[in-house]
């Protein structure tokens, strides 16, 4: 019973503890749960405070500088805009002033026709130069853009083709032509080098105390991709701000480095606070003392940062107000049109009126400008385009300024649609346009003080300085291409003879006097309306243009070949030279023909001076002949040695006394495809003038060894084999070394030389190929001789191993004694020297019988066998034909 009592007695004691306790923790519980969410809420506004803070720093600065480096780059394009033809000396002048420390231009490429070919500075970009927009496929479509839209295009950032990354700004360039219509001139692109914007806005900062990523590329906003910072970012509640930029915007986002933090670092702390209030009932009230300091700490920071984000702006209206440049909106919805204190100094208007309307901006335009400024407004308030403008405004105190506008749509957070712009005072740019326009006029003058003194010098281009008559050029530009309006009806073409030997023996001045004596003769000679030029060194023209007769022309020819003869008195010389002229007259059924009247009096020209000189020549149809026909025969040469055309003939050479066959001579023949077969006299004078006898004579020795080797193989026996060399292989060096792969038998070949080319002693070239044709064991026959200037001395020194008695002295010998003695004292002389003695031209019988008693060892000639090709000279051996006949 007493136990009982005492434990009732306990409870009813315990319980207002209890309730004290359970007030206690209630009231502790409370207390806690407000203080931490008050702590949570402090520490939650103070992150995001600090961290609008640093977002709002970065994009002001980020902002800025981009907009500052556009608007330097805009100076430059305007230059362009009257400049055109702007060169890489002045485009690099301009743009050194631009890109410098102040800003962040890493360089500037000027792109004439979408090609880049001026930049500025050159060394690092030169990969860039001569890039072609059009065909780069990571810049043609921005660069496009930028054409198709006549605006600013921003893209970036790209990879730069000189290495590294940039925000490149294209600027379209367009020039008024002669009728006033824009023709695209090409692209500026300046390239914004993407390190330093970065760090001169702060995002590289190490003491950056946020992470931020910007989104945006190319200007595109919120709906571009992420080219800075953590794409993580933009997914973790960030603070969201816009980048305005000229032609679009960029998203820059911001959180804490390492992202929001949901419990604030003194959580246990006020935990700990709380409990022990719980304790002691005094501290709850401390500690919501204590918070609510902290909290009014808080706002004093807040507001702090708020004087800081004022001072900051302050800082960009005096930049924006040092720059000339006033910021406007204009409300679409309402029409609502707000200005800032620059632009009311711009206008000159009136700070405290009331500028909502566009009526106080119009009634500040220019009269001249005012329609087209409205006009060009309207429409971009009307169809929400970008807006760009250029006109004059006239202040209260009557001054005249140019001001350039441009404007963007903007959508605030409601979805409210303003046209955001700018407006600055270009009069300065405008003045300097103006300049220069006067420059590219001065620049005009002088170019057509240059283009008269061209003139001039084309005027003495057309003229001989030393006799003042025209020259070449003039006859063949003006006259013979019927530029003059004259028709040419004759030609003479004059040339001097022996006035090289008066040049070089009186010197050049002697010369010069008697060109100009020979000029002075034409001049006096002439009529008024006949053309007199120098067209070389001691050559003239005269051209007739009148109705002439060749009586005339012979007699004005004759005239001048008298005068040109009479002597030239000269210091204390005279003089003598003369003429030698040739004739064409035009065919009066042609048309213009007075160039080929210059070809066909040269023609003329060269006929006179091979038929002696000091004459006259017309050019005839008959000459024409006779130069087709060498033409002709010339390419039938040249088309003859491709096509294998020349073939050897083989006459055979008879022993004297046995007649038996000891040698072949091969003569070259042609087989012309129409004309049969031709001899040398048809052919050789001009294979000369071609200079392909050697070629010829290389053909010929060729098919005479492969013919030896048939002849062989047949069974017929030819001891030697003669073939003739020209000149022009004896004075070839190499003449050996040509010989290379030709299969020659020692003592089967010999090469026949004219006695007017092979005893020249003083050639040391023909000498030595003599000497070394013998160590070939090729022997050396001297043909034609007895027509040449051989000498005893010449035959012992060059000692050939036959001598070829020509048929002029063979023919007559059989009724001329002195003939007879003559060829027999030859043949003596060859035996006394030890060689032996062939004779040519054995026409008769008679021949043969007085040259075997006079000792000649070989004859060759009709009487015994003519000339055949080599099938028939193997039938020819097999018959033995000849010894019947004899």
């Amino acid at each position: 019973m007493n136990v009982s009592r005492g434990l009732h007695h306990c409870n009813f004691l315990l319980r207002p503890s209890v309730i004290a306790a359970g007030i206690a923790l209630a009231v502790t519980l409370t207390a806690g749960i407000y203080a931490e969410q008050q702590n949570r809420l402090v520490h939650h506004q103070s992150s995001r405070a600090k961290v609008s803070e640093q977002l709002g720093l970065v994009r002001a600065k980020l902002e800025g500088n981009i907009n500052s480096n556009i608007q330097l780059v805009r100076g430059l394009v305007e230059v362009i805009e009257v400049q055109p033809d702007i060169d890489q000396d002045r485009f690099s002048r301009i743009a050194a002033g631009l890109v410098d420390h102040h800003s962040q231009l890493r360089n500037i490429a000027a792109a004439p026709d979408l090609v880049i070919k001026l930049m500025y500075p050159i060394k690092g970009n030169e990969r860039a130069i001569g890039l072609d927009y059009r065909t780069s496929e990571k810049q043609r479509d921005a660069a496009l853009r930028a054409v198709g839209s006549r605006e600013m295009v921003l893209a970036g950032p790209v990879n730069l083709v000189q290495g590294g990354q940039g925000f490149i700004s294209r600027f379209p360039v367009f020039t008024e032509d002669e009728d006033g219509n824009d023709r695209l001139w090409g692209l500026v692109s300046a390239v914004i080098d993407v390190e330093r914007l970065y760090a001169e806005s702060g995002l590289l900062s190490p003491d950056l105390p946020i992470d931020i990523a910007i989104a945006g590329q190319d200007g595109t906003g919120s709906y571009g991709t992420v080219f800075f910072g953590d794409a993580k970012v933009l997914d973790n509640h960030p603070l969201i701000s816009s980048v305005a930029l000229p032609s679009g915007s960029w998203k820059i986002a911001a959180m804490p480095k390492g992202g929001w933090a949901d419990t604030p670092p003194n959580t246990w702390q006020i935990r700990m606070a709380v409990l022990f209030g719980g304790l002691l009932l005094v501290l709850p009230i401390s500690i919501a003392g204590y918070l609510y300091d902290q909290r009014r700490a808080n706002m004093r920071e807040l507001n702090r940062r708020q004087s800081e984000m004022e001072r900051l702006s302050h800082r960009l209206k005096l930049a924006l107000t040092t720059s000339k440049i006033g910021v406007w909106e204009f409300n679409l919805d309402t029409s609502e049109l707000t200005w800032d204190d620059r632009m009311c100094e711009l206008y000159g208007v009136d700070a405290s009126l009331d500028r909502r309307g566009v009526d106080c901006w119009s009634s500040t335009l220019h009269p001249d400008d005012k329609a087209r400024a409205e006009e060009e407004f309207h429409r971009a308030t009307l169809t929400g385009g970008a807006y760009n403008s250029e006109f004059r405004v006239l202040t209260r105190d009557g001054t005249t300024r140019w001001i350039r506008a441009i404007g963007a749509v903007h959508y605030d957070l409601d979805g409210r649609r303003y046209i955001v712009g700018v407006n600055w005072d270009v009069s300065t740019d405008i003045a300097l346009k103006t300049r220069l326009l006067a420059s590219k006029q001065n620049a005009e003058l002088r170019n057509r003080e240059l283009e008269d003194a061209r003139a001039q010098m084309e005027r003495n281009s057309l003229h001989d300085s030393l006799t003042g008559l025209p020259n070449r050029r003039f006859l063949d530009e003006r006259l013979l291409s019927g530029h003059a309006g004259r028709r040419v009806t004759a030609l003479l073409h004059i040339d001097l003879d022996r006035f090289k030997q008066i040049n070089d023996t009186l010197g050049h001045a002697a010369g010069d006097a008697m060109l100009v004596h020979a000029s002075s003769v034409l001049k006096a000679s002439t009529r008024a309306d006949d053309f007199i030029a120098r067209i070389g060194g001691d050559e003239f023209v005269i051209a007739t243009t009148s109705q002439t007769s060749e009586e005339h022309l012979a007699a004005l020819a004759s005239r001048i070949i008298v005068q040109m003869r009479q002597p030239v008195p000269y210091e204390s010389h005279e003089c003598r030279f003369g003429v030698s002229i040739g004739i064409a007259t035009a065919d009066p059924r042609e048309g213009d023909c007075g160039k080929r009247l210059l070809i066909d009096a040269d023609i003329a020209l060269y006929r006179a001076k091979s038929n002696g000189r000091n004459r006259f020549e017309f050019f005839t149809a008959s000459l024409k002949a006779e130069i087709i026909r060498n033409k002709r025969v010339a390419d039938d040469i040249l088309n003859g040695l491709e096509r294998k055309e020349f073939r050897p003939y083989f006459q055979p050479q008879f022993d004297a006394r046995t007649l038996d066959i000891v040698g072949v001579e091969a003569l070259a023949r042609w087989e012309h495809p129409t004309e049969g077969m031709l001899t040398p006299d048809v052919f050789l004078k001009t294979a000369g003038e071609l200079n392909v006898v050697p070629l010829i004579d290389r053909s010929i020795l060729e098919q005479t060894l492969w013919q030896s080797t048939r002849w062989k193989a047949a069974g017929v026996t030819i001891p030697k084999m003669s073939v003739n060399v020209s000149a022009g292989r004896l004075y070839e060096a190499d003449l050996l070394g040509s010989l290379d792969g030709l299969s020659i038998e020692r003592g089967t070949l010999s090469f026949e030389l004219l006695e007017s080319i092979f005893l020249d002693e003083k050639n040391e070239t023909i000498v030595a190929n003599i000497e070394r044709l013998r160590s070939l064991g090729i022997q050396i026959d001297i043909d034609d001789f007895g027509t040449g200037f051989a000498s005893i001395v010449s035959l012992i020194q060059v000692r050939p191993d036959r001598l070829k008695i020509d048929r002029q002295l063979i023919s007559p010998i059989v009724k001329s004694e002195s003939r007879r003695r003559l060829v027999a004292s030859i043949i003596e002389i060859g035996q006394s020297l030890g060689i032996k003695v062939v004779a040519e031209g054995v026409e008769t019988m008679d021949h043969a019988v007085i040259l075997r008693d006079l000792g000649c060892d070989t004859l060759q000639g009709y009487a015994l066998a003519r000339p055949m090709s080599s099938d028939t000279l193997m039938d020819f051996v097999r018959d033995e034909s000849w010894r019947r006949a004899a």
